[in-house]
């Protein structure tokens, strides 16, 4: 009961999309109807530029740790990364804006804060090296977050069920990358470019 709870509690929490909230508000508009499509910070900073992606970002990473934080209260360590998960979930699948959400990075990055400042801090730092070569920010993604249970397992040293909830968003978040990682491979990606903030 006490799981059921915590993916309910992470569900709903994640459910919550900044972008969605924050396009919609601002400039009255669906994120999802623009750019990619995605309502996540990359998508948002691409159309608005950079400030509304941090905004995005920030906003989806405190979700995320909100629900970790009340899972860890609840079940301990697990509990904290099964909220994360299930909050990734309703990032993806929100049920406040007909299951259509983001793809989950920045909701995982938060997870990675609340349960491992360290290892978030060495994925970061890939990140930005492969953003910095790429310019791509779908295959710094990917390729991050592939690295995550090698990282876990260096650092912790045991395969335990935070290490398996973990691989299980990895395993989601390449999942809503699979038409990034079509395009990756034939070469048609595009880089990040920023907009102004005005409406596209």
């Amino acid at each position: 009961m006490v799981y059921l709870a915590i993916a309910v509690i992470g569900y709903l929490i994640g459910s919550v999309n900044s972008a969605i909230l924050l396009v919609g508000l601002k400039y009255h508009r669906d994120v999802r109807s623009d750019g990619s499509g995605n309502a996540g910070a990359t998508n948002t900073a691409r159309l608005y530029g950079a400030g509304a992606g941090v905004v995005t970002l920030a906003c989806d990473m405190a979700k995320s740790v909100v629900s970790c934080l009340i899972g860890q209260a609840l079940a301990g360590r697990t509990g904290l990364m099964a909220a994360g998960l299930a909050c990734l979930v309703g990032h993806c699948w929100p049920v406040f804006f007909h299951f259509r959400g983001g793809k989950g990075m920045a909701v995982a990055a938060g997870a990675l804060l609340a349960l491992d400042r360290p290892m978030l801090l060495i994925l970061l730092a890939f990140f930005l090296l492969v953003f910095l070569v790429s310019r791509r920010v779908s295959l710094c993604t990917v390729l991050t977050v592939l690295l995550f249970p090698l990282v876990y397992w260096l650092m912790e040293r045991r395969l335990d069920g935070c290490f398996w909830l973990g691989c299980a968003m990895v395993a989601l978040i390449v999942f809503q990358h699979r038409r990034n990682i079509a395009r990756l491979l034939a070469g048609t990606e595009p880089k990040m470019q920023f907009h102004s903030s005005k409406k596209p």
